[in-house]
C-alpha cells in the first residue's frame, strides 16, 4: 500500500512537471527543447530528459534522479544542466525549480550585472535581480556562478543563457520565471525611449513593498 501511494505521487508530480514545461513553451519563455523543469519529493528530484520536446513526453518517460545526480528512475538521460537544479536543492528549501531562455530576460542578462529596480515585483523574488556571470552550460562553474546570484533570492539572471527560479510549488516557480521575465520586458521597454530614462526604486522603497507583498493574497 505504502509503495502504491509512492508511486501514485511521483506520477502526480510527473504530470504537473510535464504540464508546467509545456506552459513555458505556450508563453514563450521556451523554444524547442531550450530549459528544463524539476521538482523535488524527498530526496528524489524528478526532472525533464534532455532534448525530447515536452509535447511528446508521456507518464512512461518519467525521469528521476537522486540528490548526488545518480538516476534512479527512467531510461531517458536527464537534462544537461542537472548541475544547477541540485545546487539549488541542496542549498535551499526549495521544492521546484523552472528553467528557460525566456527572449527579454537573456536580453537583460546581456547588458547589466543586476536587472534596475524599475518594479517593486522585484521584492517578490527576494531583492534585486542578479545577473550570474557567463559558464558553459551544464557545468558545476555555471551551477556555483547561479548559487552567488541566487544567495537571499528566489530566482537570477544567467549572463547570455536565461533565468533560474524556484519555489515551494511549480506554480510559484514558474509564476517568479514569468514575473520575471516580465520585469525584463518593462525595463527594455523603458529604456528604449530616446532622450529618457526609466525612473528606479529604491531599497527602501524596495523593502516597504516587500513587506506588503508578504501580507498579499488570500489568507488561508
Amino acid at each position: 500500500m505504502a509503495e502504491q501511494r509512492r508511486d501514485a505521487e511521483r506520477e502526480h508530480f510527473w504530470a504537473e512537471l510535464v504540464a508546467t514545461a509545456r506552459r513555458t513553451v505556450t508563453d514563450g519563455l521556451v523554444v524547442g527543447t531550450s530549459g528544463n523543469v524539476s521538482a523535488r519529493i524527498g530526496d528524489l528530484v524528478l526532472v525533464t530528459p534532455s532534448g525530447v520536446p515536452y509535447d511528446r513526453l508521456t507518464p512512461d518517460d518519467l525521469t528521476g534522479v537522486d540528490l548526488t545526480g545518480r538516476q534512479v528512475l527512467g531510461t531517458l538521460m536527464p537534462t544537461s544542466e542537472l548541475p544547477m537544479h541540485l545546487a539549488v536543492y541542496r542549498t535551499t528549501g526549495a521544492r521546484a525549480i523552472v528553467h528557460t531562455h525566456a527572449v527579454h530576460a537573456t536580453a537583460v542578462s546581456t547588458l547589466v550585472p543586476e536587472l534596475p529596480l524599475v518594479h517593486y515585483m522585484a521584492a517578490a523574488l527576494g531583492g534585486p535581480v542578479r545577473v550570474a556571470p557567463y559558464a558553459t552550460y551544464g557545468t558545476d562553474e555555471l551551477a556555483e556562478h547561479m548559487l552567488r546570484a541566487l544567495a537571499d533570492r528566489s530566482g537570477c539572471l544567467l549572463q547570455n543563457h536565461g533565468t533560474i527560479t524556484y519555489g515551494a510549488t511549480l506554480d510559484q516557480a514558474y509564476d517568479r520565471t514569468a514575473q520575471l521575465e516580465w520585469m525584463c520586458r518593462l525595463w527594455l521597454t523603458a529604456s528604449s525611449v530616446p532622450g529618457l530614462a526609466p525612473s528606479l526604486l529604491t531599497e527602501t522603497q524596495l523593502a516597504e513593498a516587500g513587506e506588503r507583498l508578504q501580507g498579499y493574497g488570500q489568507r488561508k
